[in-house]
């Protein structure tokens, strides 16, 4: 089968550090696992983080999490899918990734795709709606209540791929103000046109435009630069608020400074229930499903920022190197094994 994979961790610029190579086509699937036809994919900083971290000695490696595509082949205790379904799915970080024409992946993570979506659109939702339901619902428990309230969440990275499904999300599951952060106007407009109800730059002082806005904020959601912004989301989060990151500060933060807020600090990685086959794993089918219905409905749509193409080693390289810009809108998309 068709893929792109890398040998060694270099730099994206090196005409090595992604190829288009030929490698068997897995195993029949067996137990829950689902036998996938990849019909497009996603690119997320995840990718460029494992290709410049994870060395694989020479032997390919297949990087990948998000994809949307029809299954194929299914195990033996697969219950929700069938051969000819179309679904979408993040995958699981300790398996081979989606940048593949087929691929091996558990029912209990995946999705029915969204019907309305063409596999594109559909594939640039996945790992950043998990991500940002989880970060919200079961790290920091927002209540899932559309009741007005005074009391506000503040996304920091409001443009980026998780930061646009979470304000999404946010602005319709929740009866919270939706406060998120950008610094270009183009990206300052996407974060107005994903629903936030005010959008602050995070190039500026971020405490004093939350405390011109006269609003508490109980739930801080750090998609990004933690480093730099985390005095501000200490003196910014409301006492006995919540406090949820994502990225990977080179300094751990200073926990001693929640303290006399007595506030919480919480991890969000998605990739947590299918690495270590949770019980609650099927958690993420369920949250796919819902999030499936809501873009079916309208009341959601994709992130999708910009389409690159054929997924081939030439547009993935650019993607890459797009993530690692900082400036991507949005979720990157690749579609179809072209040349």
């Amino acid at each position: 089968m068709k893929a792109v994979a890398y040998t060694k961790s270099l730099p994206i610029a090196e005409f090595e550090s992604l190829e288009d190579v030929t490698l068997p086509d897995p195993p029949e699937p067996k137990g829950h696992d689902l036998l996938v036809e990849v019909r497009a994919v996603s690119v997320n900083p995840v990718d460029t983080k494992v290709r410049m971290r994870a060395d694989p000695g020479g032997a390919p490696k297949v990087l990948g999490y998000d994809a949307a595509g029809v299954v194929r082949a299914v195990g033996l205790d697969v219950r929700h899918f069938r051969p000819g379904d179309a679904v979408f799915y993040a995958g699981d970080i300790s398996r081979p990734g989606t940048n593949s024409a087929l691929h091996l992946v558990d029912e209990r993570i995946v999705g029915p795709k969204p019907k309305r979506l063409s596999f594109a659109e559909a594939a640039a939702v996945p790992l950043t709606a998990i991500t940002a339901w989880e970060a919200m619902f079961d790290r920091l428990r927002i209540p899932r209540d559309t009741t007005p309230r005074q009391e506000a969440v503040l996304v920091i990275g409001g443009a980026g791929g998780v930061g646009s499904i979470a304000v999404q999300l946010a602005r319709r599951l929740t009866g919270l103000r939706v406060l998120a952060t950008a610094s270009r106007p183009e990206t300052k407009e996407w974060v107005h046109q994903m629903g936030a109800h005010e959008v602050l730059d995070h190039g500026g002082d971020l405490v004093a435009q939350v405390k011109a806005l006269g609003v508490k904020v109980p739930y801080v959601f750090v998609t990004t630069q933690t480093e730099a912004h985390w005095a501000a989301i200490c003196e910014i989060v409301a006492p006995q608020g919540g406090v949820c990151l994502i990225d990977d500060p080179k300094q751990p933060p200073d926990v001693r400074m929640l303290k006399s807020k007595s506030a919480s600090l919480h991890w969000e990685f998605m990739f947590v229930r299918p690495m270590n086959a949770t019980p609650d794993m099927e958690e993420q089918h369920r949250l796919l499903a819902e999030v499936s219905r809501m873009l079916d409905e309208g009341s959601l749509r994709t992130t999708l920022g910009e389409h690159f193409g054929a997924i081939n080693a030439a547009n993935l390289r650019r993607a890459h190197a797009a993530l690692e810009s900082g400036k991507s809108r949005g979720k990157v998309v690749l579609e179809g094994f072209g040349g």
